[in-house]
């Protein structure tokens, strides 16, 4: 029994799927060789999504023994802004693509098309944000979109407001790989001068170690060199792709009714901060945590309310203070930051001592009141050197 790409089209497309692509299951040589280069440079700051072995998320057959060919798909999801609610509590910001679960709608899509392949006997493997399979080098092989500046695939008429996926199979569905799409982007460098800390050095080259989107991710302290760049945004980034033109038309047709509604867009700090253990990976969970430890959730809170806090406002007072006296010396630790930072007193601090207090205690601090626009590039050195 044989199953014909156009018929796989059809249904993944009526699972919701924007755009359905097929290619060659070839390793991807030139991308094993950026991730070998950029990781030995230090640009993937300790990521280990798709870094972690580029040898296996670079070779389709290491999930598939025998892959013949890639079934890449696109699930679109919503960027529309969302005003910040007006109740003068500090509220942080979440990224568009982090607002809801996007990657289980996109499961089920590409398993629709993975499951003819195995009535008709085949392997059939789905691969979604996973390290097991470079998405975006498949998609661009795909021909389903092209290479953007900030690294990112855009695909016509849908930009980069989508998370992609694929189904790996040894069926012989194509034999060969379609035309690449054309280069969209030009001379436009809007993301790379969007970006609020410089991450992108390159055109399509980001510097993990300067990107907010993977510093909220990184386990151990939260970069001092980059907390003041942080601002209200607790999960994500959005700015480079806010910034890009194909984005921003996407978000003013915002009506088409295959569009993914989006979750929350502001998180109250406060109610973070006073969350349980418990309630906190209920909520949350289905972000990137390290090690799915809360205090890494907890973290981010405090630089954000570093940011964002009125230290008039008893609430947050009170806040910093329970922080202050926190058994985990990696919450005293930031929140020493955060109340210096706002001018509060520090008399609730246990245990100074520890060596993470300690180095906050004697780290220099910009108040809120003082400090420089978010948008600023600390001097660290880097095997790339940010675009002039």
């Amino acid at each position: 029994m044989s199953v014909d790409t156009s018929t796989l089209a059809a249904v993944g497309r009526r699972a919701g799927l924007c755009a359905v692509g097929f290619c060659r299951a070839e390793p991807f040589t030139d991308s094993a060789q950026v991730l070998h280069e950029r990781k030995q440079a230090g640009l993937h700051g300790g990521m280990q999504f798709t870094y972690r072995n580029p040898d296996r998320s670079t070779c389709p057959a290491r999930l598939v023994p025998g892959a013949a060919a890639l079934i890449v798909g696109a699930l679109e999801f919503s960027a529309a802004a969302c005003d910040r609610p007006d109740d003068g509590s500090p509220y942080a910001r979440v990224a568009a693509y982090a607002r809801a679960d996007y990657y289980t709608p996109l499961r089920a899509a590409l398993e629709t098309m993975a499951e003819p392949l195995r009535a008709a006997g085949h392997r059939a493997v789905v691969s979604a944000d996973e390290n097991g399979l470079v998405d975006r080098a498949a998609a661009h092989r795909a021909g389903i979109g092209w290479w953007g500046k900030n690294s990112n695939i855009l695909l016509p008429g849908a930009g980069s407001l989508a998370v992609l996926g694929a189904v790996v199979t040894d069926a012989p569905l194509v034999s060969a790989d379609p035309e690449p799409v054309a280069d969209g982007c030009g001379s436009c460098r809007r993301c790379l001068d969007g970006c609020p800390t410089g991450a992108i050095v390159a055109p399509g080259t980001v510097d993990a170690r300067r990107c907010l989107a993977w510093l909220v991710q990184a386990d151990g302290v939260f970069d001092p060199d980059y907390r003041v760049a942080l601002g209200d945004r607790i999960y994500g980034c959005d700015d480079c792709s806010e910034v890009c033109p194909p984005n921003r038309v996407r978000v003013r047709l915002e009506g088409r009714a295959n569009r993914r509604t989006n979750g929350p867009a502001w998180v109250p700090v406060l109610d973070l901060l006073d969350s349980s253990d418990e309630d906190l990976i209920a909520t949350f969970g289905r972000w990137y945590i390290p090690r799915r430890q809360p205090r890494y959730l907890r973290r981010n809170a405090l630089v954000v309310l570093a940011n964002v806090g009125e230290p008039s406002e008893p609430r947050v007072r009170a806040a910093v203070d329970r922080a202050l006296g926190d058994p985990d010396p990696l919450i005293r630790a930031h929140a020493v930051w955060c109340a210096r930072r706002l001018g509060l007193s520090l008399d609730a601090l246990s245990d100074a001592a520890d060596p993470l207090v300690r180095a906050e205690l004697e780290r220099p601090v910009r108040t809120s009141v003082d400090s420089p626009p978010v948008r600023w590039f600390p001097d660290r050195s880097s095997p790339v050197e940010p675009p002039a």
